[in-house]
Parts: C-alpha cells; structure tokens; sequence
C-alpha cells in the first residue's frame, strides 16, 4: 500500500494551490484594468505609458520600455518611437541593437538574469546597473511591431517564469491596439497634410493670374495643370504702363508642396524687379542672384521672360534655361527664341543676353514648360516638340485661350491614361490681324 502524504504536505500543497490562485486572480485583475485603460484611449504615447506602468507594477522592476519598431525594404528594423518610465530617478537603459536583432529572429519572450554572463549576448558592453531583463515581443499579424522591456525586480531577485508569462500575455493583449491607435495617428496626420495641401494648392491658385490681360490688338491666355496638388510651375502677366506688359513662364526644381514655396518665391522676386529694371536681361541678373543667395545649391528655376511692346509691336526677352518657346509667323515662319542664359539660382553672377523680335500681323508666340514635351504615353513615348509645332500649325488661326485647349487635348490624348509626371503650363500671345 503506497504511503499517505503527511498532513504537513497536504497543507503545503494546498497552500501553494491557494498562491497559485491568488496570483491568477492579480494576473487576472491586472490584464482587465490594463484593457480598460488602453481601450478608451487612441493616443499610441498614452497607451504605451499606461503598459510599461502596469508592466512594471506587474513585475515589481525598476524601469520599463516599450520600443515600436518598423521593418524596412532591406529587411533591417527601424526604431519609431522609445518610450521609458522608471520608477526611480536614474538614468534610462538603453534597449540595444543585438536584442531588437534578436527579438527580430526569435519572436519569443526572453529572460536574462545575469547579462554579463549570459551566452547569447557575449561581448555586448551592459550597463552595470543592468542586472536582470525580460523582453517580450508585441506582434501584429505574425509581424514583430514591437519589443515591451523591463528592467531589475526592485528586491533584487532575478525574474521568475510567472513574470515572463504575465509580460508576455500583457505584450500579447497590447500589440493590436497599440498598433490600432498608431494607425489612427498616421491616418490624422494624412488628414491634416491633405488639408495643408488644399489650403497651399488655393494660396497658389490665387497668385496666378485671374484673367487674361485686355490689350489692343491682341489675345493673351495662360494656363497651368498641376501635377499633383500643388506644383512649381509658375506663369503671370505683370502691367508696367500703358504700353508695356511682362509675362514670363517659369519652372522651379521639384514638385510639390516644397517647389510651390519656391515657385512663389520666384513671383515675389520677378514682380518687384519688374516694376524697377526696364529691360529682361537686369531682371534676370539680379532674381538669379536674389535666388542664389535664399535657396540651397541643388534649387534652380527656368523661366521665360518677355516685355511686350504693344506699340512698336515687338517684344524684348531673355529665356533663362525654359524650353525655347515658338514664334510662328505667315511672313516669317517659325522661330525659336532662344537668347538668354542659363537657369535661375545655378551661379551668383551670370550675365544673361536679351533680344527684341518684332510680332507681326497674325503671328503667335507659344511658351510652354517641360510638362508638355515630356509628357509620356505607356511606351514612354514623349509628346516632344514635333507635336506642338504639328499643334501650332493646325491651329495657328484660332484664339489664343483655343490654340491653348487643342494643346493639352494633344497631349491628354497622347499620354492615353498615362498618369501626368509634371505639371504643364502654357501661355499663348498672339497679335491679331487687322
């Protein structure tokens, strides 16, 4: 007959089914308080302080951190965000690299109890006040989003297998809603930069030209399709006198929001030199080096720039680094206008060339920007300027505002669905016949 447990033994045995339940009970009531703190809450640094402070009073360590990681294109892990509460005042832990590395590979919760000793990380310099860590990992869909850490049991014993499995449910219950509010952060942030776009893309729509200018004897229309919400081409008609108009068409480096500040940086300039130069090659001597000297060396702008003299009918111009506009006339044919210089911002102290043409009855000047030329189909065909000469042919008797519409048809039609890579402007002047 086998030998009965003693009633000694019973009692330690029941006494130990007695703190296995009470600490189940803890587990218990600490995973129900931390789902109720981090369920009513979409802010990711409100959550996540709210888990380390749990992790922490759940373990009895000193210090913890939760680190959200992000797997790039070269399979390497990207830190996000690092955040640390310590229940004392002294310096934070550093959660380094070989353990992330290690987290990455492994994917489970680890115990280290004696850093300087423990095998898996020989030759990693600890802190010395390190003397424990268990590391959990934070999945989401099988994908590591990140690693909850905590630091030394405040009474000096190493960490047992219940706090490893109590960090570990606690990581397993976080991942998701951590993940849910960072989620929820980016799509506001979107929000918000989509909102600053359609606010920048109005304050650009404002400082283009409202209408076409009103001048004696001829027909002027611009137009600009940006290709995103806001670009960095730039076209304007500015009144000088009763005589004189400028207009110049404009392409700065880049797109986007960023080209778009630099696009009205080159308005501002161009219009206030302007009113005080009276001819294109001094406006453009001194925009370059106002340009040079308020933007980075890899920013530059292409511009056009023309003063039109509607009463000796001729213009005066100087084309810095832009496409080489069209000059088509019955009498004389076509002409590119070319005299200038090279683009805006490049160097400090360019001088740039002018020249004066005149504008015969019924000729036209088209300037466009790169958009057009370089607007490509599925082939990455280009539109090139064999097809705005065809254009301007076919369409050399008609209103500016029309030459214009029949233009980017060509190039919409071209491009076949293709999406547009560049924004496209072009501005039209023509003298009419009398």
């Amino acid at each position: 007959m086998p030998p009965q447990p003693s009633q000694d033994q019973a009692f330690r045995s029941l006494e130990e089914e007695n703190k296995r339940l009470k600490r189940a009970v803890e587990e218990l009531s600490i995973l129900n308080d931390l789902a109720r703190a981090i369920g009513a809450s979409l802010n990711t640094q409100e959550i996540i302080q709210t888990i380390v402070r749990r992790s922490l009073r759940a373990s009895n360590a000193e210090q913890g951190v939760i680190t959200l990681v992000e797997e790039q294109d070269d399979q390497s892990m990207k830190t996000l965000v690092r955040t640390m509460v310590s229940s004392r005042e002294q310096g934070h832990f550093h959660f380094s690299q070989a353990l992330l590395g290690w987290m990455h590979l492994n994917k489970k919760p680890l115990v280290i109890n004696d850093p300087k000793t423990d095998e898996r990380f020989r030759g990693i310099p600890w802190d010395d006040s390190i003397r424990s860590l268990i590391a959990v990992p934070m999945m989401v869909k099988s994908e590591l989003r990140g690693v909850l850490t905590v630091y030394n049991k405040k009474d000096g014993k190493p960490f047992a297998e219940d706090d490893q499995r109590l960090l570990a449910i606690i990581a397993g219950q976080s991942g998701q809603v951590v993940e849910n509010a960072r989620l929820h952060e980016k799509e506001l942030a979107l929000m918000k930069m989509q909102e600053e776009l359609r606010l920048a893309a109005r304050i650009q729509t404002e400082l283009l030209p409202h209408t076409s200018p009103e001048i004696a004897g001829y027909e002027i229309a611009g137009r600009t399709i940006p290709a995103q919400e806001v670009g960095g081409d730039y076209y304007d008609f500015i009144p000088i006198d009763q005589h004189r108009m400028a207009f110049c068409l404009g392409d700065v480096t880049g797109k986007g929001l960023p080209a778009s500040l630099l696009m009205a940086n080159l308005q501002a300039t161009l219009r206030g030199q302007t009113l005080t130069t009276g001819s294109p090659k001094t406006c453009l001597e001194r925009s370059n080096q106002l340009l040079y000297q308020s933007t980075s060396p890899e920013k530059f702008a292409t511009l056009f720039y023309a003063i039109l003299d509607s009463q000796n009918h001729q213009i005066h111009y100087s084309n810095a680094g832009q496409d080489n506009p069209y000059l088509c006339s019955s009498q004389s044919g076509i002409k590119r206008l070319k005299t200038g210089g090279i683009p805006l911002g490049m160097l400090p102290d360019f001088v740039f060339e002018q020249e004066s043409v005149p504008l015969e009855e019924d000729c036209i000047l088209i300037v466009y920007s790169d958009g057009v030329t370089e607007a490509m189909n599925a082939e990455e065909d280009m539109f090139g300027d064999d097809r705005i000469a065809a254009v301007l042919d076919q369409h050399k008797h008609a209103p500016a505002s029309e030459i214009i519409d029949q233009l980017v048809a060509a190039v919409k039609n071209h491009a076949a669905g293709h999406p547009q890579s560049d924004d496209i402007t072009v501005v039209v002047v023509r003298r009419k016949k009398q």
